[in-house]
């Protein structure tokens, strides 16, 4: 068995049972599996092999350096949205040439650690960033490799907070005045126009909308093709979704079906920027149950992790399976599984038929490999989780658990 799965009654990740991670490294945990990552990526690479193409992992999903050392040795590229992912993906051994720098809002010191890595392109969001862009160029005695990421008013169907493709959002150029806004651009000094891109959200299951934004980024290219830009790339973003509560997702396999007709012929060279599809399933979290208490005829679980180990439920109402590590997986009646920080809004899960669990016994949270870690905090001066990366049967540590002294190190 590859990835995170049930033998028997016990939960494994590879060929571990995650009751000895636990034992090792205390809860919550991130567990990882990394054949399971490797797979991820196998699956990307042979759906679109039809095509030159690259694969350009979206960092923000997850940062940990070993996830990163994994996917660069695999020939990822890099979708980064800050210059200190930056640094952690030259760190963890990706080219310069493989590494695109998206966000709407990057600083000055950003874009220069950018052109002073030589990075395959900027991806523009705005007409006053293609300027200043120019202008830190010219000032640098480098050139600026810029992709123009446009926003085609397209409702991808997902949660408002992660829907990136509509007019009302505050990502990218309306695609209608991409081409007045590239001549432009191209005669600006220092700047070198080698594509367009377009990201429209994330946690995508309707594949209608991708398959859209893909036909409006093919047509927008070919036109600026005849109007004589040396385009390089198209870049058609990520956004895939996970099957988190099992209902079923499509995968990249779905997906290349969907948007490499919209782009037959164009001669460029295909980017995309997964991140979740990549790294979620590929991940759990472990916790422990602290108190199982009844109130007025409502049951509450509560675990040791809590919106700090993994902010998406309180934050977007997001689903993630929880399971015992342990036992039969036959639900019994609803409970809140509730975490220990000091706020209402602290839950993993709300009204979730699950088994009968007591004090002491382990869960898993299933599918937290993105947006897991990277988003946790130290809210209620809560020490981060531990994670730990399982290959085969063996598992290592990839980052401790905080400490006080590491809360406080950065005090006066």
């Amino acid at each position: 068995m590859r990835g995170i799965g049930r033998r028997g009654d016990v939960l494994h990740c590879d060929r571990l049972p995650l009751p000895e991670a636990a034992e090792r490294y205390g809860t919550p945990l991130y567990v990882y599996s990394r054949s399971a990552l490797e797979d991820g990526y196998a699956r990307y690479a042979g759906a679109f092999a039809s095509v030159p193409h690259r694969v350009c992992y979206a960092l923000k999903a997850n940062g940990s350096a070993a996830i990163l050392r994994v996917l660069a040795g695999l020939g990822a590229g890099a979708d980064i949205v800050s210059g200190m992912e930056l640094r952690a993906a030259a760190r963890a051994g990706f080219p310069p040439d493989r590494i695109v720098f998206s966000g709407v809002g990057k600083t000055e010191a950003e874009v220069s650690l950018g052109l002073e890595h030589g990075i395959a392109a900027f991806n523009a969001e705005s007409e006053e960033e293609i300027q200043g862009l120019s202008a830190l160029a010219v000032a640098s005695g480098r050139r600026a490799r810029v992709a123009l990421r446009v926003n085609p008013d397209i409702d991808p169907r997902s949660h408002p907070y992660i829907s990136t493709g509509v007019r009302r959002s505050k990502f990218g150029v309306d695609i209608a005045r991409a081409v007045e806004v590239l001549e432009r651009a191209r005669r600006l000094p220092g700047l070198e126009v080698v594509g367009v891109q377009c990201h429209i959200g994330s946690q995508i299951t309707d594949l209608a909308p991708l398959e859209q934004a893909a036909r409006d980024l093919a047509s927008l290219s070919r036109s600026l093709l005849d109007a004589g830009f040396p385009l390089e790339t198209v870049d058609i973003g990520g956004g895939l979704g996970v099957d988190y509560d099992g209902a079923g997702a499509p995968g990249p396999e779905a997906l290349a079906a969907r948007v490499l007709p919209a782009l037959q012929g164009l001669p460029l060279f295909l980017l995309l920027e997964p991140g979740r599809s990549l790294v979620a399933s590929c991940g759990v979290l472990l916790t422990r149950v602290l108190y199982v208490k009844e109130t007025q005829g409502k049951r509450f679980v509560i675990v040791d992790a809590g919106m700090n180990d993994l902010l998406r439920p309180a934050l977007y109402d997001a689903v993630h399976r929880i399971e015992p590590v342990v036992g039969p997986l036959d639900a019994t009646r609803s409970a809140d599984v509730v975490g220990p920080v000091c706020e209402t809004g602290d839950f993993l899960a709300r009204d979730r038929p699950l088994p009968e669990v007591r004090t002491r016994d382990l869960l898993a949270v299933r599918d937290a490999g993105a947006y897991g870690f990277c988003m946790a905090s130290n809210y209620n001066m809560r020490p981060r989780p531990a994670e730990v990366l399982v290959e085969g049967d063996a598992m290592r540590l990839i980052r401790r658990r905080e400490s006080f002294e590491d809360l406080i190190a950065e005090e006066l």
